[in-house]
């Protein structure tokens, strides 16, 4: 309990803070200075003083909601709190923006904590940020023919291991398409992802390039009971290449997970282009929700109906052709 950290006039000060009525937190710190001490051990090297400040009242006013936090000892209650925190200083002076149930959360837990409007990152939205709603997307031609040498499965080992026991490129007939009712049958275990894909990133620190974005992915689905598919192209093998297009070498990755599209990556072999893939699928889960959808495709050089799953931003541009079209007998 915090009485054990600080003793019970310190839990009860604690307790007037996340009320609101707490007094001066230098002033508290300074009467307790082995806990001063501990608090200041948890500044970030590249934390401003202003950013460090507001994220420590963050800290103090919160430990009344993660009892289990002993000094000098990492715990997985100070690793969350410690991980809501760099989320809402992230977004109130860097701008970040994450999830809608994490930002709902950490503006509850900094609630009474003030910050100068001056020292606030200007928010943008996160289609100002990309271009005004258009993600990029891999520049992969129209696609037909692409199944001829793709590798599917429940992930990318087992996709490989299909063509080179077979001793045949895995390739199938355009399919019937989904039947209209797909979307909504799948949208609850969508539902369940994005929860889980929210709390990975806040665990992880936020969205961003150094991430193994394949593996959060991975983890989250496989959290909800389910796998990954990735299937693989050489570029090399793309027939009708843009005029113009020099690059011949590297690898095209398309996922899915139960059967619903999710994303396209370009890389210099299976794993980059995996990696691309999964970067794209993850951006699909910053806004305030995802949505199962069904939407035209090229593929094979037809106009195929394919489940797709989309975020609320606008797209003024196609998707990428799809590399593989699971649907058979759906309707």
């Amino acid at each position: 309990m915090l009485n054990l950290l600080c003793g019970i006039g310190e839990k009860k000060l604690f307790k007037g803070m996340a009320e609101g009525s707490g007094g001066d937190v230098s002033e508290f710190l300074s009467q307790n200075p082995h806990l001063a001490q501990w608090v200041e051990s948890l500044k970030e090297h590249n934390e401003t003083n202003k950013q460090w400040l507001a994220r420590r009242e963050f800290v103090l006013r919160n430990m009344e909601v993660f009892p289990n936090i002993r000094l000098g000892r990492t715990t997985h209650s100070l690793d969350r709190l410690l991980s809501m925190s760099k989320v809402w200083a992230n977004h109130v002076f860097l701008g970040c923006r994450y999830p809608q149930p994490v930002m709902d959360k950490v503006n509850e837990m900094a609630e009474g904590i003030t910050v100068n409007e001056a020292d606030k990152c200007v928010h943008k939205t996160r289609g100002e940020i990309v271009g005004k709603g258009k993600r990029p997307a891999v520049s992969v031609p129209d696609g037909e023919s692409c199944a001829k040498k793709s590798k599917t499965g429940p992930n990318d080992t087992d996709s490989k291991a299909v063509e080179r026991n077979s001793g045949r490129p895995v390739a199938a007939p355009v399919k019937s398409g989904p039947s209209p009712g797909a979307p909504a049958e799948h949208q609850p275990f969508f539902n369940r992802l994005y929860k889980a894909v929210a709390w990975k990133l806040v665990s992880a620190g936020g969205f961003g390039p150094n991430l193994d974005h394949f593996e959060i992915l991975r983890t989250c689905v496989e959290s909800c009971k389910a796998s990954l598919s990735c299937v693989f192209i050489p570029l090399k093998d793309i027939p009708d290449l843009p005029a113009g297009c020099t690059q011949k070498e590297g690898q095209v990755c398309e996922l899915r997970c139960q059967t619903v599209y999710m994303g396209t990556g370009y890389g210099r072999d299976e794993c980059a282009a995996r990696a691309m893939a999964s970067k794209e699928a993850l951006k699909i889960f910053q806004g305030r929700k995802v949505t199962v959808k069904l939407s035209r495709r090229r593929f094979r050089g037809q106009d195929v109906e394919d489940l797709v799953l989309l975020d609320e931003q606008p797209r003024r541009s196609t998707l990428p052709p799809a590399l593989s079209y699971p649907f058979q007998g759906d309707q």
